[in-house]
């Protein structure tokens, strides 16, 4: 009998990837469904993650930390393949994908892109082995849509630097090694490495959350933090360093989200065969089938952008305007799929015995982490009219 994921792939959008493509996404797979899957639920519902740290040690030994990236340890996959694995990473769970995320496309990113060469060779090769965790600080209180007006400050003092301010919402702070930091200078925003043993950095975790809650979600605190001088990444000032980073990130949530869909498709499909009401299944109504039809039409739509994007990044023809639809259609997508899911699942939708809510509710965070949809629909604006509407 043909999986679900073999009934969903209508389009055989699977017979577009290469024989390695699948192999790294196979790889990834099995690696969820062995340690992810059948603890997520119950991580989900605590708010926490068991050895969080092991499970970091063990997604460098996958691979999949920087993956993307070439030398200082890192896998040199390409942009196709580290899409194929934030798909089966967020069909886990959202979390799960931020973490690799953050690690791989922000913090790593942002040192393998504008750092030294001294920085890269101290902090690549153990973040991508996943004994160093990193996190990345650009959102502030105050400051999320509009990184420009960041009060964080970094003044001179010496040789030194010192750096002033908080940051908010930030993944893995808590449970950090290492934090890029990025902060106003006299000479513009540059970025900062930052060892969170550092005197004066703290990083209060953030509870209380309905969403991402397999996710360490923080607060970072910088209290006259002195670094030496060595420690601001060379290679960049202004937000081009940021968000060259954020572009990164955003390129994997546009693979994310449709593991997320896809997740919440293959259960309301199975819930939809196995269900029986009115002495017949649910999937044998017209109403039900449509739902299930429209989710498939948009999940292979959503699939065809995000492996598009990633062949244009491989070919080194990605623009942010791109990532911009991408990250802008398939989350708005996937969210839709996902309510649509529970509906088919009746009031077994609700309950973490199945991942359509959970998903669902992380969808609502990845809505609005790493640009809005307001955002992002003003960047596509501008590229459809050549008139900048952001403020």
């Amino acid at each position: 009998m043909a999986s679900s994921d073999d009934v969903i792939d209508v389009a055989d959008i699977d017979a577009l990837l290469s024989d390695d493509e699948r192999a790294t996404r196979d790889a990834v797979r099995a690696f969820v469904e062995r340690r992810v899957i059948p603890h997520v639920g119950d991580w989900f519902e605590r708010g926490e993650i068991d050895d969080l740290r092991g499970l970091a040690k063990d997604l460098g030994q996958l691979g999949v930390l920087g993956m993307h990236l070439e030398g200082y340890g890192c896998a040199a996959m390409s942009a196709t393949e580290y899409g194929l694995a934030c798909l089966e990473l967020e069909a886990a769970d959202s979390g799960i994908r931020s973490l690799v995320s953050v690690q791989g496309s922000l913090a790593m990113y942002a040192i393998w892109r504008w750092g030294s060469e001294e920085q890269k060779n101290q902090w690549l090769p153990g973040m991508a082995a996943g004994e160093i965790v990193g996190c990345f600080g650009l959102t502030e209180p105050d400051a999320g849509s509009d990184p420009a007006s960041m009060r964080t400050r970094a003044r001179r003092d010496g040789d030194d630097w010192v750096l002033e301010g908080r940051k908010m919402w930030i993944t893995n702070g808590s449970i950090a090694d290492v934090a890029v930091v990025w902060a106003q200078t006299d000479e513009g925003i540059r970025g900062f490495i930052v060892p969170t043993h550092t005197r004066g950095f703290s990083a209060p975790q953030i509870h209380r959350k309905l969403s991402l809650r397999a996710s360490v979600t923080s607060e970072l605190v910088l209290d006259a933090v002195r670094l030496p001088g060595e420690a601001v990444l060379p290679g960049v000032v202004g937000l081009k360093g940021p968000l060259s980073c954020l572009n990164e990130a955003r390129y994997g949530i546009t693979w994310g989200a449709m593991g997320a869909a896809r997740s919440s498709l293959e259960a309301a499909l199975s819930y939809a065969t196995e269900r029986e009401q009115f002495g017949k299944p649910i999937a044998a109504f017209q109403l039900t089938q449509q739902k299930l039809v429209d989710s498939v039409v948009e999940y292979s739509k959503g699939l065809l952008l995000a492996l598009h994007l990633g062949r244009r990044k491989d070919a080194g023809e990605l623009t942010p305007q791109q990532v911009s639809l991408g990250k802008l259609n398939n989350v708005r997508e996937a969210l839709e799929i996902c309510r649509t899911a529970r509906t088919i699942l009746g009031a077994n939708g609700i309950s973490l015995e199945y991942p359509v809510i959970r998903h669902a509710a992380n969808l609502e965070s990845v809505l609005t982490y790493e640009g809005t949809v307001e955002m992002h629909t003003l960047v596509l604006g501008q590229a459809i009219t050549g008139i900048p509407a952001f403020r």
